[in-house]
C-alpha cells in the first residue's frame, strides 16, 4: 500500500474529526458567552456558580471527564451518544475558557459608550446586545482562534468513545500495515491541513468584524 493509498484511507475519517470539532466549538461558544453575559447581571449567588463552573471544568482534564460522561453515566442509567459526549466534555471545558476570554473582551469596551448610552436612556438590555456583544466578539476573535485550535488538537479523544475519525481509522491501519510512522505522519498532515483552513476562516471573520481604525488607532 503507497503513502498516498493510506493517506486517502485516513482521510475518510477527516470528516468526523471536522464534525466533532465543530460541534465542540459550537457547544463551548454558546456556553462561553452564556456564563459571560449571565455574569453582567452581577448577581452573587449566580456569579458563584458561574465561578465555580468555571473553576472546575477548567481544571477537570478532558479525557477524564469525557469518561465520566459516556463509561460513567450509564451506571446510573443515563446513556449519553458519543458525539454528545464530546459536546459535553470537551465543549464545556473549553467554554469555560471561552467565558474568560468574553470577559475580558466585555470589560475591554470603552466605559464612555456605556455612559453615553445610560444618558440616552438605553435599557441595562439595549446597551448589552447593541454596544457591548458586538464589541466584546470582535475583541474576542485571537482568543477564541487559540480555544478552537486547543479542541481541534483534543478531538482525536472521539475515537475512545467509538467515532470513526481520523485516529480511530488510523489505529485500525496501522495494526494491519504495522507501518505507524508513514500513518501517523500522515495523521499529522491532516491536522495541520485542517488547522490552515480553520485558521483562514477565523482570519476572514476578524478582517469581516475587525473595527475600523482600530489598529491604527
Amino acid at each position: 500500500m503507497s503513502f498516498l493509498q493510506m493517506f486517502s484511507l485516513l482521510a475518510s475519517g477527516a470528516g468526523y474529526t471536522v464534525l466533532v470539532t465543530v460541534a465542540c466549538i459550537a457547544t463551548a461558544v454558546v456556553s462561553g458567552l452564556l456564563v459571560a453575559l449571565l455574569g453582567r447581571l452581577r448577581i452573587k449567588p449566580l456569579n458563584r456558580v458561574l465561578a465555580v463552573y468555571t473553576y472546575i471544568f477548567r481544571g477537570i482534564p478532558v479525557l477524564v471527564l469525557l469518561f465520566i460522561v459516556f463509561f460513567g453515566l450509564p451506571g446510573i442509567g443515563l446513556s449519553v451518544p458519543p458525539l454528545v459526549s464530546m459536546m459535553l466534555s470537551l465543549g464545556l471545558i473549553a467554554g469555560a475558557y471561552l467565558a474568560e476570554v468574553f470577559r475580558g473582551a466585555l470589560d475591554a469596551v470603552d466605559e464612555s459608550e456605556i455612559m453615553a448610552a445610560e444618558a440616552m436612556g438605553m435599557s441595562r438590555s439595549q446597551i448589552l446586545f447593541a454596544i457591548e456583544v458586538p464589541q466584546m466578539l470582535r475583541f474576542s476573535v485571537p482568543g477564541m482562534l487559540n480555544e478552537f485550535t486547543t479542541v481541534l488538537k483534543y478531538s482525536p479523544f472521539a475515537y475512545t468513545v467509538g467515532i470513526p475519525d481520523i485516529m480511530k481509522q488510523a489505529l485500525a491501519l496501522a495494526s494491519t500495515t504495522l507501518r505507524g510512522l508513514e500513518i501517523y505522519l500522515a495523521i499529522g498532515l491532516l491536522y495541520f491541513a485542517i488547522y490552515q483552513l480553520m485558521l483562514a476562516l477565523m482570519k476572514a471573520v476578524e478582517r469581516r468584524f475587525s473595527v475600523p481604525g482600530f489598529k491604527r488607532l
